[in-house]
């Protein structure tokens, strides 16, 4: 449900079952990303006599109003394969990037084209970028904390850099922090605090 600054309703719908992302633009455009679940079915989504899921291609651009304004594409209409599991979104006005299960590619869409690079990094949960270079955050097992910053070059990101982030005093981070990548800021939010790493530091620059 949408409400403007007086609480009143202006939209509502249902935007489906297994929401991993969901971020706006300042245009009122909505965005959400879907893990699994979402994709392929769950609580009665895609039997046989319901409808399919509505988050089958794992990405979509939703109206102001809520209604489906783009959807990614199937992995017949673009190279970079289809989404299983939207694992990292970042959104900003102009451009949005993802980073999916299975292969990871990094993934960029403008408008309505999309451009990819290959990855050589599992398991990323967030992402952030500025100009051609891209940090990743996460892995699996002891890597979830893993940040590393590579360059867009040709058609793979090509590793500048591996980092395990930790505290302003150098304590690890907390089993439970919750990473969201907008534009070159990556945020971290704990029980109690909210962190920000910009890649353009990172970069130098």
């Amino acid at each position: 449900m949408i409400y403007d600054s007086d609480g009143n309703v202006e939209a509502e719908a249902t935007l489906g079952d297994g929401i991993e992302h969901m971020f706006t633009t300042t245009s009122g455009e909505v965005w959400v990303g879907y893990f699994d679940e979402g994709v392929y079915g769950n609580y009665g989504w895609g039997d046989s006599d319901t409808p399919p899921p509505i988050g089958a291609t794992g990405l979509i651009r939703f109206t102001p109003e809520l209604k489906p304004g783009w959807k990614f594409p199937s992995h017949v209409d673009n190279g970079w394969g289809a989404i299983s599991d939207c694992y990292a979104l970042n959104v900003t006005d102009d451009t949005v990037w993802t980073c999916y299960y299975t292969d990871f590619p990094i993934v960029r869409v403008s408008g309505d084209e999309v451009t990819g690079w290959r990855n050589p990094i599992d398991g990323a949960t967030a992402l952030t970028i500025s100009g051609d270079r891209i940090g990743l955050l996460g892995g699996y097992g002891h890597e979830r904390h893993r940040f590393v910053v590579g360059a867009l070059d040709g058609e793979a990101m090509r590793v500048i850099g591996e980092y395990q982030l930790v505290l302003p005093d150098g304590a690890p981070l907390p089993p439970r922090v919750t990473a969201v990548g907008r534009g070159s800021v990556l945020h971290l939010i704990t029980a109690d605090r909210w962190y920000q790493v910009n890649l353009q530091d990172a970069c130098g620059g």
